[in-house]
């Protein structure tokens, strides 16, 4: 796996029925942004940056903390 599509942040939080643990593992392209949106099924789950980082490997990932779900508009 490139740098480029390696995991750089962790998604903390959250109802585990929508994201398995190797979903909360994404790549960002952007590590400045406050929030990361993720589709799960019909609606979308919200995660805010934390000033946290996590170790999960030998990788040291950002971590969002989850914040709240909106459901996809029809």
């Amino acid at each position: 796996m490139d740098d480029k599509s390696a995991p750089n942040v962790f998604l903390r939080g959250g109802s585990g029925t929508f994201l398995s643990d190797e979903e909360r593992l994404r790549y960002v392209p952007d590590l400045d942004v406050e929030k990361v949106k993720v589709l799960c099924g019909n609606r979308y789950e919200h995660f805010e940056a934390s000033s946290e980082t996590t170790l999960i490997g030998d990788r040291e990932l950002k971590v969002f903390e989850w914040a709240h779900c909106t459901f996809v508009a029809e």
